[in-house]
């Protein structure tokens, strides 16, 4: 079979007739006008070539045509043999010309782009690690910085528990001896006749007051137990690692409020915190991953207020994506350093105030959800960091 039946310009044919990729020129029908060298040379390749004389409707399917005719392009392999293909690309060259273009490559890779392949697949199995335990490792940098405060939450209840422990104590005490005195009111042979003794215990214990008090001691304990319980479980919650949990749907409110459960203590001497969550979906994303991006915007957010201010925390929801917006009125950003708060390690604060990691962490995980995260910023007005989420993430692994 003659290639050409319609040559192409003498130079055109001189470069075609030098690179490793086929070329093939078919008229609308599919009957083939030109192949390259090595497009004859792969696809001679196919085990019916010379019965079909190379024609593209053969080769491709109707529907692999038709795609090209309707979206320009269409991309594909062409099945020479089990565990061989031909990478194929073919272009419908519009109504004018009325031909089709395809573009073949070897789909069989060398032995060199194969090693090349597996090395790249172990660099980032090795690069998601690292990724991973840098995560973790902020974590749990944070929950240190945090420490001072968090104890003096479970201390604070702890406290007031112990305290109302004693309290019981003393009251489970007066009720027996009050008790006692009736009991040896019933053996008597005269109940009536201590009648006298049974009011002045009861006056002298105070048993009114204990009945009024008591109710009240027991809801307090029950209280500060319950903060403990929550404080120790946001904690468990923020500082472990979801590689063992796939994603999910998650609430944000509850996200965000455990966090602020967490570095209350941070920022209450500094901040009053002002809370306007609108209504969200449940979205799919790691919540405990986020859950690190609001710690670290909550916790600059109070780093950057002198004296005291305000810290706003605002939600909202519009088509197929939330946003979670934390702003303060802080000592804002200067312009030169706006561009550079996510690069990894630059920081404004004094030495051990903080990794510089902080802001380069957030920006990865939100990136990994299919998000961005927009600052508003200007020296002396405070700043907003707005974090945007997608509801659901995209068909392909999130990951």
């Amino acid at each position: 079979m003659s290639p050409l039946s319609a040559p192409p310009a003498p130079l055109a044919a001189i470069a075609l007739a030098r690179i490793d990729e086929g070329v093939c020129l078919h008229e609308a029908d599919g009957r083939l006008i030109y192949a390259n060298p090595a497009a004859e040379a792969l696809l001679r390749l196919h085990p019916a070539w010379v019965e079909i004389a190379g024609r593209l409707d053969r080769v491709l399917t109707a529907d692999a045509m038709r795609h090209a005719r309707d979206n320009a392009h269409w991309d594909g392999a062409i099945t020479l043999a089990p565990g061989r293909a031909l990478d194929a690309r073919l272009y419908w060259l519009g109504a004018d010309s009325g031909r089709f273009l395809l573009l073949l490559k070897d789909g069989a890779r060398s032995d060199d782009e194969q090693a090349l392949q597996l090395r790249h697949e172990e660099l980032n199995v090795r690069f998601n690690a690292a990724q991973e335990q840098l995560l973790q490792s902020e974590k749990l940098a944070s929950i240190g910085q945090l420490a001072a405060g968090v104890a003096h939450e479970i201390n604070n209840p702890i406290g007031y528990v112990h305290s109302n422990l004693g309290s019981l104590q003393e009251y489970v005490g007066n009720l027996f001896a009050l008790i006692d005195v009736y009991e040896r009111a019933l053996r008597s042979a005269d109940p009536h006749a201590m009648r006298s003794e049974i009011d002045a215990t009861r006056e002298r214990l105070d048993v009114d007051f204990i009945s009024r008090d008591l109710p009240q001691l027991l809801t307090e304990s029950r209280q500060g137990i319950e903060r403990v319980t929550g404080i120790v479980r946001d904690l468990r919650d923020f500082s472990r690692s979801d590689r063992e949990h796939a994603w999910r749907l998650a609430d944000l409110h509850a996200g965000l409020d455990s966090t602020i459960n967490i570095v209350w203590n941070e920022l209450r001497y500094k901040a009053k915190l002002e809370k306007h969550y609108g209504t969200l979906p449940m979205i799919e994303c790691l919540q405990s991953e986020l859950n690190q991006v609001f710690m670290n915007l909550l916790l600059n957010a109070g780093q950057a207020i002198d004296g005291e201010g305000v810290i706003t925390v605002r939600t909202g929801h519009e088509p197929g994506q939330v946003w979670v917006e934390i702003g303060d009125t802080g000592s804002g950003i200067a312009p030169e350093m706006l561009q550079r708060i996510f690069d990894p390690f630059f920081t404004t604060k004094a030495v051990g105030k903080g990794t510089g990691l902080g802001l380069s962490i957030s920006y990865g995980i939100v990136a990994k959800h299919h998000g961005r995260i927009e600052v508003d910023s200007a020296p002396q007005a405070g700043s907003r960091f707005r974090v945007i989420l997608p509801v659901r993430q995209p068909q392909t692994d999130p990951a």
